[in-house]
C-alpha cells in the first residue's frame, strides 16, 4: 500500500481537491492507496480563532461560521453539483457543522475553552474535508471508505501535542485498512483509550501519514506540499538553489528544524523505526521526482547536503570566573530557562567554563533574562556569576550533511566565505556526529551569509 498526504495547500479549494483526487485515482490504478488529508488551507487557524472568540463571549464567531459553512458548501458545489449525491454529502457535511456549532455554543456559555475542547474544535477541519472527499470520490464510482483517525490513533491526554501509543496503533490501522477500498483518512488526530479527541501538534498531519505508512507496512510515504521537494537553500534566499534527489532521515530531521519546513520532524518517528521512505512531491508539479528522504541516500559530490536557518533569535551569554570548576552551574542555567518554558534552540559553551552561551526566540529572551536573573541571583551575590549578556537581532545558520563526517577543513571552508564578507560570527556550535555545523550572526547579515555558503559549498 502506498500512502499519500495532502497538506492544506493542495486541498485548498474545489478545482484542488479535484486535482487531488485525479492523484490519487492514477495512483489506485497501480497500488492500494491511504489518502491522508489536512484541513483545508487556513481552516484551522480559523477554528482556533472561534474557539477563542466563543470563550471571550465574542458572538462574532458566528460570523466566522457562517463563513466556513459557505466555504464548504461552495466547494461541494464545485465538485458535484447539485444532484442527489451532492445532497447526501451536504447532509453529512453540515451535521458536522451543525456539531461544531453546538461546542462553541457551549464554551460561549460557561466562558472556557480547556486544551481538551480546543483539541475537539480543531479536529473539524480534518474531518470535514475527509468526509468532503470521500462522498466525492464514491460520486466517481470510487470504493472510498471514510476513516476518523479517532478511531485508530491511540494517543495519551496531553492535549495539543498527544504522545502516540505506537504498538496498540498499528494494530489498529492493520485491522481498519485491510480492505481494497481508497481509505481516506484524517490527519492530526488521534484520541485516548476513553474516546477523547486529541490532537498531534500543529503541522501534524505528516506525522499522521508516517504512522498510518507504518500500520500497514506502506511501500512509500508520499508528502505532496506546493514545492518540489527538500531544497539545498531557501529559494526565496537563494535563487540559485536546487531540488536534493535524496537526503537521509537524519539530514531531513536536521534541515526541518532548522527552518526547512518541508515537512515536519516528527514525521520520521515512525518512518525511520520501520525503514519506510517518505518522498516529497509537488501537487502542483506531479511530474517531477520530488526528493526521497531514506535510510541510505545515494552519495553525491557535496560536502554538505543543505543549508538552513532561524532568523529572530537572541543569544543570552552567562560570564563569570566563579563558574570555572563549579559542578552545577549548567544545570541550574537549563533548570531556570526550563521553568520559564523558554526553548533553548542552540548552546555553545568555551572549554575554560567561563560562559555558557544560549540561543533561544527573541520573543522568549525577556523571559529567560527574568528567570536566570531570579534563580541566579545566590551565584550573582557570591561573585559566581559577574554578568549576564544579550544580543537580540540575531539569526542562527546551520550547514547539514551526511558527508561532513570526518571530513577535514570544512568548518575552515564555512568561517573563510564568511569571513572575506565581513559576517561576525557570535557563537559556533556542532554536534558530536558532525552532520551539522551552526553559527549565530546579526540578523541583517544572514541572507547573505546564506547565499554566501552556498556558492562557496555548491559552486552556485
Amino acid at each position: 500500500m502506498k500512502v499519500m498526504k495532502f497538506g492544506g495547500s493542495s486541498v485548498a479549494d474545489g478545482p484542488k481537491i479535484a486535482h487531488v483526487v485525479e492523484l490519487v485515482r492514477k495512483a489506485r490504478e497501480r497500488e492500494p492507496v491511504a489518502v491522508v488529508l489536512s484541513a483545508m488551507k487556513g481552516v484551522t487557524d480559523l477554528l482556533l480563532s472561534m474557539a477563542r472568540k466563543a470563550e471571550s463571549g465574542d458572538p462574532s464567531y458566528r460570523e466566522d461560521l457562517s463563513s466556513l459553512t459557505s466555504r464548504q458548501k461552495e466547494t461541494l458545489s464545485s465538485l458535484m453539483g447539485d444532484g442527489t449525491q451532492a445532497g447526501a454529502a451536504w447532509d453529512a457535511v453540515s451535521a458536522l457543522l451543525e456539531d461544531l456549532s453546538s461546542i462553541l455554543h457551549g464554551i460561549e456559555l460557561v466562558r472556557e475553552c480547556s486544551r481538551r475542547s480546543l483539541d475537539l474544535v480543531a479536529s473539524f477541519g480534518e474531518r470535514l474535508n475527509c468526509t468532503l472527499v470521500t462522498r466525492y470520490l464514491l460520486s466517481l464510482g470510487e470504493r472510498a471508505e471514510y476513516v476518523d483517525a479517532r478511531e485508530v490513533v491511540l494517543t495519551d491526554d496531553s492535549f495539543g501535542s498527544a504522545v502516540v501509543q505506537f504498538e496498540e496503533t498499528y494494530g489498529r490501522i492493520r485491522e481498519r485498512l485491510a480492505g481494497d477500498a481508497i481509505y481516506v483518512v484524517t490527519g492530526f488526530i488521534g484520541a485516548t483509550r476513553e474516546g477523547v479527541t486529541t490532537t498531534l501538534g500543529r503541522n501534524g498531519s505528516d506525522y499522521s501519514a508516517a504512522i498510518v505508512g507504518a500500520g500497514v507496512g506502506a511501500e512509500e510515504v508520499e508528502i505532496w506540499t506546493d514545492v518540489d521537494g527538500v531544497l539545498s537553500a531557501d529559494p526565496r534566499v537563494v535563487p540559485e538553489a536546487f531540488v536534493l534527489e535524496e537526503v537521509s532521515f537524519q539530514e531531513a530531521m536536521e534541515l526541518s528544524y532548522f527552518g526547512a519546513k518541508v515537512i515536519h520532524p516528527y514525521t520520521m518517528i515512525p518512518a525511520v523505526e520501520r525503514d519506510i521512505p517518505i518522498v516529497i512531491k509537488n501537487t502542483m508539479n506531479p511530474g517531477f521526482p520530488g526528493t526521497r528522504i531514506v535510510k541510505h541516500p545515494k552519495p553525491h559530490p557535496w560536502p554538505i547536503t543543505g543549508i538552513a536557518s532561524i532568523p529572530g533569535v537572541a543569544l543570552i551569554n552567562i560570564e563569570g570566573s566563579g563558574m570555572m570548576g563549579v559542578p552545577g552551574i549548567a544545570a541550574r542555567v537549563f533548570s531556570a530557562l526550563a521553568e520559564a518554558k523558554v526553548n533553548i534552540i542552540m548552546i555553545s559553551q568555551a572549554s575554560s567554563e567561563h560562559s555558557i552561551c544560549v540561543v533561544c526566540r527573541k520573543e522568549e529572551v525577556d523571559r529567560a533574562l527574568d528567570a536566570l536573573e531570579r534563580s541566579l541571583e545566590p551565584e550573582r551575590r557570591a561573585r559566581i556569576i559577574s554578568d549576564f549578556e544579550c544580543i537580540r537581532d540575531l539569526e542562527i545558520i546551520a550547514i547539514v550533511g551526511e558527508n561532513m563526517r570526518g571530513t577535514p577543513g570544512l568548518a575552515g571552508r564555512l568561517f573563510q566565505a564568511v569571513g572575506e564578507r565581513g559576517i561576525n560570527v557570535h557563537a559556533i556550535a556542532q554536534g558530536s556526529s558532525e552532520r551539522n555545523l551552526s553559527f549565530v550572526v546579526d540578523e541583517e547579515r544572514g541572507q547573505e551569509a546564506v547565499r554566501v555558503i552556498h556558492r562557496a559549498f555548491f559552486g552556485r
